[in-house]
């Protein structure tokens, strides 16, 4: 086996740490580049997977080729074939010319596929055919057409789980993993944290010329208790906002709170599921539906349960509860009618674990529910349309973010968007 220099790659590609976690991963990308094997990249958004697919290209044979980087999540479903593939002229709509796909155009170079997840199915199936036979037909043609392209995919989402849903093909999914590599959360890398702040620091005074940003050592100790779910891109923005914003170039703890949000309780939109350790990152529209289904449902008999004990509680009020009895037939189910004190929580309320296994299950549940619901005058979709407005004001319009706040795909958002007219 050949030696690897992990630390001048380090310095070769800009990467800041020495967190073992890593450092094994950096040693991966090392060992496996000279060769034509397939890689793919797990981790969290923000934890830097697009400089590993940058030292496997540049330390392989291909690094004279071309390199292209292609996040999946942002193509929209009708134009990734023709993005990733090319078409021909006439092939659809505006097709006025035909067009080289960025498979014919890397050919001898390597491809990097972010947000492998977000792929349609019927692309997965072209992409499956590019890494066997190495052959793709461009959109409205018959010819087959080779290609010499290695890839390496990326991914922040569970694709175990994906292929369990069907949401992902299983064949592909083997196929990209003959590799893996996984990158570490920020939150797990320890002292990299403050030389990352630092680094950070020095290049942000350098751009503002302004002198560096420093901490005292209460303010290192609350920054590397902080978990960073934006990891390595959410550390670099709250060292710019720090940089241009504060007068005193030496934060204590108290002031650097001021720029850690809040964990969880901190957002104004409302919490979908409660979900264990290592399970999925992305909710589907499936499951939005159902919690917010649940959810009013739950809040409604409450309300009932509050306006059955008040009448009960006030004289002259039986006329009117015997007139509208039906409304009170269900009274004594509602399972949260305990008032509890400000100091006490709630339990929290789980969606059940068995999903349904086919639409026509699913058709039929939501059905169900949702007959419930509109009996009492509650609209789903200006619940849905109300979700979706907080979360975009929440993240100032960037629609990435909210529909990751929201758990659905970019693309399902701008659907949505169209669907409720909401002019972003």
């Amino acid at each position: 086996m050949r030696n690897i220099d992990i630390q001048s790659i380090k310095q070769r590609f800009g990467i800041i740490g020495n967190s073992p976690l890593l450092n094994y991963a950096i040693q991966v990308a090392a060992q496996v580049a000279p060769t034509e094997m397939t890689v793919l990249i797990t981790g969290e958004s923000g934890s830097g997977k697009e400089s590993f697919s940058k030292i496997i290209h540049q330390l392989s044979p291909r690094k004279h080729g071309q390199f292209i980087a292609i996040n999946c999540g942002a193509i929209p479903e009708g134009t990734i074939d023709s993005e990733l593939f090319g078409h021909e002229k006439g092939s659809f709509t505006g097709a006025t010319d035909t067009r080289k796909g960025y498979f014919e155009v890397t050919d001898g170079g390597t491809i990097f596929l972010d947000e492998i997840g977000e792929m349609p199915l019927a692309t997965q199936a072209r992409l499956l055919r590019v890494l066997e036979n190495g052959e793709f037909i461009k959109v409205g043609s018959s010819k087959v057409q080779k290609t010499d392209v290695r890839v390496v995919a990326a991914t922040n989402v569970n694709l175990i789980n994906a292929v369990e849903r069907g949401r992902f093909r299983e064949d592909l999914y083997y196929r990209l993993n003959t590799v893996p590599i996984t990158v570490p959360p920020l939150r797990e890398r320890g002292e990299d944290i403050y030389l990352l702040f630092r680094k950070f620091a020095s290049d942000f005074a350098e751009r503002y010329r302004v002198k560096s940003i420093t901490l005292t050592p209460d303010a290192v100790e609350e920054l590397l208790s902080f978990r960073f779910p934006g990891n390595i891109r959410q550390l670099k923005n709250i060292v710019e906002q720090i940089s241009v914003l504060e007068y005193d170039r030496e934060l204590d703890a108290n002031r650097l709170r001021h720029y850690l949000p809040r964990e969880q309780g901190g957002s104004q939109v409302p919490a979908l599921l409660a979900r264990e350790h290592g399970a999925d990152n992305s909710f589907s529209e499936r499951d939005l539906l159902y919690k917010v289904l649940f959810d009013m449902r739950r809040d409604v008999s409450e309300l009932k349960k509050l306006v059955f004990e008040l009448m009960t509680r006030q004289p002259g009020d039986n006329e009117l509860l015997k007139e509208h009895s039906h409304l009170f037939e269900n009274i004594e189910q509602v399972n949260h009618a305990r008032p509890y004190k400000s100091a006490e929580k709630p339990e929290p309320y789980y969606l059940p674990v068995q999903q349904p296994r086919d639409e026509e299950e699913y058709e039929e549940r939501v059905e169900d529910i949702s007959h419930e619901t509109e009996e009492e005058g509650l609209s789903l979709e200006s619940m849905e349309k109300e979700m979706i407005l907080k979360a975009l004001k929440k993240h100032n319009n960037k629609r990435k973010y909210a529909a990751n706040d929201l758990g659905i795909s970019e693309r399902t958002l701008y659907r949505k968007l169209k669907q409720y007219d909401i002019e972003n």
